[in-house]
Parts: C-alpha cells; sequence; structure tokens
C-alpha cells in the first residue's frame, strides 16, 4: 500500500509517497516535468524486495515547497535535499533511484559522496562528465539539447508549456513517448495540474536556468564506487544511446540495461520490465 505524507527537510516541506517499512530506505527522485507519481508503479515493487521506498515531489514540484528565484535549484540544494530526506526518514541503508533530473542529482549525490550508499540506479541521464562530452563533440546531441538553450529564456518557455490549461506540458511527456497508452488522460492531468500551481513551472524550469553551466563543463568527476545500474529506453529523443557508453573509468562497479522500444519515459511506460532489471540487479548485490 501506497501512502502520501509531508516530511521537513533542508528547511523545506516534501510531500513523499512511500511503501513498506523500516530503515532500508529507496529514495527515488523524478525528473522534467514529472512528479513523485511516475514511480506509483516502481514503489510496491520496491516495498516487496525489503526496501521502504520512498518518492518526493522534489522542490518547486507537485506538493512540495516551491522557493522563489533561481538560486534556489542550485544543483548542490538539491542534492543536500536528498541527504536531509534520507536523514529525515532515519536510513541506516540507502538506495538511490533517479530519473531524468532525479538521475542528474543521484549522479550528484555519488560523486560528492553526501552520504554512504548502498546501491545507485540512474534512468535515462547518463553520468555528467559523459553528457558533456557529448555536448562539447556531438553535434547530434547538441541539436536534442536545443530546449536547454530554450529554457534559458525568461517567462516565455512557461507561458507556452502551461497555455491551455498544461496542454504544453502534456504534450512534451506523450509526444516523446513510444507507447502512447502508458499516458492516457487521467495520468497526464496529474502532470498538468501540477504544472499550473502557483510558481511551479517557473521552479521546474528554473532546474535548467540554474544549472546551465554545470551541465556543460565542469572539473575532472572521481571514480565512483558504489553499485551503479543505468536503465536506458533506447528510443529517447532527446538523449542520444551513445551517453551509456565508456563508464569503465568513471564508474568501478557499472550495470547497463537498455531497453528496446521505449521512450525516454522508461519506468512509466515499461514499468514491469524496469521492475524486472532492477530487482535482478538487486538481488544479484545482495541489495534485497
Amino acid at each position: 500500500m501506497i501512502i502520501t505524507r509531508r516530511l521537513r527537510a533542508n528547511g523545506l516541506g516534501f510531500t513523499v509517497d512511500e511503501a513498506g517499512e523500516g530503515d532500508a530506505i529507496a529514495l527515488c527522485l523524478h525528473g522534467f516535468p514529472e512528479s513523485r507519481f511516475s514511480w506509483r508503479q516502481q514503489l510496491p515493487a520496491l516495498a516487496a524486495a525489503g526496501w521502504r521506498a520512498v518518492a518526493p515531489d522534489l522542490r518547486g514540484y507537485g506538493d512540495s515547497d516551491k522557493p522563489r528565484g533561481r538560486e534556489a535549484y542550485r544543483l548542490h540544494h538539491l542534492t543536500a535535499d536528498a541527504v536531509a530526506l534520507f536523514d529525515a526518514l532515519g536510513a541506516r541503508r540507502r538506495l538511490l533511484i533517479g530519473h531524468d533530473w532525479g538521475a542528474m542529482v543521484a549522479w550528484s549525490f555519488a560523486l560528492r559522496q553526501a552520504l554512504p550508499l548502498d546501491g545507485l540506479v540512474v534512468m535515462n541521464v547518463p553520468h555528467p562528465s559523459v553528457f558533456r562530452k557529448a555536448l562539447r563533440h556531438s553535434w547530434a546531441q547538441r541539436r536534442r539539447s536545443w530546449y536547454m538553450g530554450a529554457f534559458q529564456l525568461p517567462w516565455l518557455p512557461e507561458a507556452i508549456l502551461t497555455a491551455g490549461g498544461g496542454w504544453g506540458v502534456g504534450q512534451a511527456i506523450r509526444g516523446m513517448a513510444v507507447d502512447k497508452s502508458a499516458f492516457p488522460p487521467d495520468v497526464l492531468e496529474v502532470y498538468r495540474r501540477n504544472a499550473l500551481q502557483p510558481g511551479a513551472m517557473t521552479a521546474m524550469i528554473n532546474y535548467y536556468r540554474a544549472n546551465m553551466a554545470a551541465l556543460g563543463g565542469g572539473e575532472p568527476a572521481p571514480v565512483i564506487e558504489t553499485p551503479t545500474l543505468m536503465i536506458w529506453g533506447e528510443q529517447d529523443k532527446a538523449l542520444g544511446l551513445e551517453l551509456t557508453e565508456g563508464y569503465g573509468p568513471l564508474v568501478s562497479d557499472f550495470t547497463l540495461e537498455r531497453l528496446p522500444g521505449i521512450s525516454h519515459w522508461v519506468q512509466q511506460e515499461a514499468p514491469d520490465e524496469v521492475n524486472t532489471r532492477l530487482l535482478a540487479w538487486l538481488a544479484r548485490r545482495g541489495l534485497n
């Protein structure tokens, strides 16, 4: 059973969905323009595997607090939120799972060694060093990432995405999906309604505005020693399949699971396959 409750962490209020019990915490971080709802089909599976699975609305999203200003959405603040959520939940074992922007936060958490992790799972977002290299050397990836530049414009992205009762948010999700049936009107309505909350759309886009420089450059990354699973929908229109390559020098224990015919929205479009691969990896690593 999934319950919804409110937590205080890093000075902010977070609304979380939660399944399972205990102090082995699987923290699931969603992406843009989604919410905690995107993990609805993973939480029970993780709970059945022995984890207390928790999916928060990230800062600026859904029913969580929405601090004002671009600076509030810098990556170090987002990483600190994840640290504080683990602490608020009383975690003694920690599994960090992220998709899209949630995966970027997860990578940052592991690279900064913010807290010890038992396992790291990332879905359809590459290691920052891999992404930076692609942005420098791949015109194809630069073209796919055009929207990141567009999001730097003031007010216009918000106006486009919230017009028509949030039609643009729904279209951003359904338009990228391979299996459109995974996103019926009632599912898209959740994301549209969240985006229309006061201040929400600006907060969501501020993830891109606050971190554009960090996405494009940075210092050499330390090797991640945490066992890491990458699950990747191969039909991602925003991120090329080449971004799944070159992890040997970056992650000491790296497993890649590619899902053919699945879009960027991997855990929602292929929940059974994602859960099967995730739980099998947890079992192989003794993380259940």
